[in-house]
């Protein structure tokens, strides 16, 4: 189902309109205060801020954004006829896919809408962090589009594991580093205590958040977790609604991957907008990986968004700041919190969530390329594995069920990991409950 360009959205969709309880609100970590505009303004254009903390429910999209939006957009909605024959399921399946982008992602949906609001205010150069490198292979892209320059700090797991997606940052011209780095405090201090530490996005946030605040002609730029990230993904979703309405379907359930609930809300919000107005009914399920359990096994309080403590507190579900995960493949899927949006939808029972071991994970990934030929990114093989054993569930029950996933990026800078799959080198790890406890004992006290 392929879309017209003349059916772009020209609107975000804020759920925050729609909510029956708002979260509540990000705190200054020195003060224990609601957050203003002007503490955000350091390391924030005032457009941004305002989406940030707005409940407005449409946010008009600048015409140079739609301009750019428009070299991919809309992106594609496929059904997996091949996937359906070959699980003999009565279901039917359907993906949107956004590996379409110049990045290959979803991310590039908010990292040019906040180069585009960067630029207008007069800002130079971007700072930011990156897990598997699809963030900071986007925003690298939409710098290039703005004529900003572009600093990355990549986890430093990720940019060994995947050096092509710093290839591609580079040839944006991005400059990009391995994270902890020596070039910030933030990353002297982690790497004085843990020499050989692999890095996290929080640590890789703390660079970025650093290098932002200390340079008057940087701001900072964030792929994941805030409300004006996830209002810009809601392309997706809108786009994904027209796509159904063409041959008359509307999903029982929408499926997503889940690290800090970018793609998903992408996806999820503009469904859960029907719901939340009482138009229709709809399963909404949010998948993370078993090593970084944050929804599933993490704990709904108010947390810091970095290791070293430098961001606003945010209440969200948390596996803790101090949260230095294994190095799984899928790197996109790592972060210690989820949205505060995401986490109180979840907190509300209004969607749910699941979790996988990366083996399964990967199993499923195989499956969908040997059938549909798209090669997932490890991230979106999350909502593979779900999609899957929701249209065996279909069958197994008798149901005639429309099941939607979003296949949130392609796999191509991902082939080592598939080929530590197939060569059997690939261990599937559960966060253990005890570790999450250690390190929700570290959340900070909030002052009285």
């Amino acid at each position: 189902m392929v879309l017209d360009e003349r059916a772009l959205p020209r609107r975000w969709y804020n759920v925050a309109a729609d909510m029956p309880r708002l979260p509540e609100p990000p705190l200054h970590p020195a003060t224990g205060k609601p957050v203003t505009p002007e503490d955000l303004a350091p390391i924030f254009p005032r457009s941004l801020i305002e989406q940030e903390m707005t409940t407005e429910r449409w946010i008009e999209i600048p015409e140079p954004v739609l301009d750019i939006y428009r070299l991919w957009r809309p992106t594609p909605l496929y059904r997996a006829i091949r996937l359906e024959q070959a699980l003999r399921t009565p279901a039917r399946i359907y993906y949107k896919y956004e590996g379409t982008s110049p990045a290959g992602s979803h991310k590039p949906n908010t990292a040019v809408a906040q180069a585009y609001y960067n630029q207008q205010e007069g800002i130079r150069r971007l700072a930011t962090e990156t897990g598997a490198g699809q963030w900071g292979s986007a925003l690298a892209f939409a710098c290039a589009q703005f004529g900003l320059a572009c600093t990355v700090y990549m986890v430093k797991v990720s940019y060994h594991q995947k050096p092509y997606r710093r290839s591609l940052m580079q040839v944006w011209g991005a400059e990009v580093h391995a994270s902890p780095t020596s070039l910030t405090q933030a990353g002297r201090k982690v790497l004085a205590e843990s020499p050989d530490s692999p890095g996290s996005l929080g640590i890789a946030i703390s660079e970025a958040v650093e290098d932002a605040a200390t340079h008057p002609d940087t701001n900072y730029s964030l792929g994941s977790v805030l409300n004006h990230v996830l209002l810009h993904q809601t392309v997706i979703g809108l786009e994904a609604r027209e796509q159904l309405a063409l041959v008359g379907e509307y999903p029982d359930v929408v499926i997503g991957c889940v690290g800090g609930g970018s793609n998903f809300g992408g996806l999820a919000f503009p469904f859960l907008m029907d719901r939340l107005q009482g138009r229709r009914q709809v399963e909404v399920l949010a998948v993370e990986p078993t090593a970084c359990p944050t929804l599933t096994k993490g704990k709904l309080r108010y947390d810091f968004g970095d290791t070293a403590g430098l961001t606003p507190l945010l209440h969200m579900y948390t596996l803790g700041h101090t949260f230095v995960p294994p190095g799984i493949h899928a790197g996109g899927l790592r972060y210690h919190g989820d949205s505060p949006l995401i986490s109180r939808l979840y907190e509300d029972g209004l969607i749910g969530a699941r979790a996988y071991p990366q083996r399964a994970v990967f199993e499923a990934a195989i499956q969908f390329a040997r059938t549909e030929g798209l090669l997932p990114a490890p991230e979106s093989a999350h909502a593979v594995r779900a999609a899957i054993d929701e249209a065996v569930r279909a069958r197994e029950e008798g149901l005639e069920r429309v099941i939607l996933f979003g296949l949130s990026g392609h796999g191509h800078f991902d082939l080592g990991a598939y080929d530590a799959y197939l060569a059997g080198q690939l261990e599937d790890y559960e966060y253990p409950a005890e570790l999450v406890e250690q390190a929700l004992a570290a959340l900070p006290e909030l002052p009285r």
